[in-house]
């Protein structure tokens, strides 16, 4: 897998943008302010880190070798993927779609409507 495509399909969660708060290196994908995910490669290996529920973040560690907490992150809500060949894109798609709703839970019902009717 790619650092553009999965850029192409956090981008393709509804109201989400790219920024480079933290320099051109690492990738940033947002939903109003808030951060869902960033991407880059570290090591020369693909990275991305997705928020998650805490629990569901401590069990996913546990259970594959790929996944670390976070990498200059909240380690107990964010999680790093190593992507490589062991990490199905349908599981990195499924990962990248609960953190974009876990954050999107945390807007305010206000901006969750003015997402809901774009």
């Amino acid at each position: 897998m790619y650092i553009y495509t999965l850029k192409k399909y956090c981008l393709s969660q509804k109201c989400s943008q790219e920024d480079y708060p933290f320099g051109s290196d690492v990738i940033v994908i947002k939903v109003c302010s808030k951060m869902f995910a960033l991407i880059s490669n570290r090591d020369n290996k693909i990275n991305i880190s997705l928020k998650c529920d805490p629990f569901l973040a401590d069990s996913l560690r546990q259970d594959y070798k790929y996944i670390i907490p976070g990498y200059h992150l909240n380690k107990k809500h964010w999680n790093t993927i190593i992507v490589d060949d062991s990490v199905s894109k349908e599981q990195i798609y499924c990962l990248i779609d609960h953190s974009y709703k876990l954050v999107f839970k945390s807007l305010s019902k206000k901006q969750q409507e003015q997402i809901l009717l774009k």
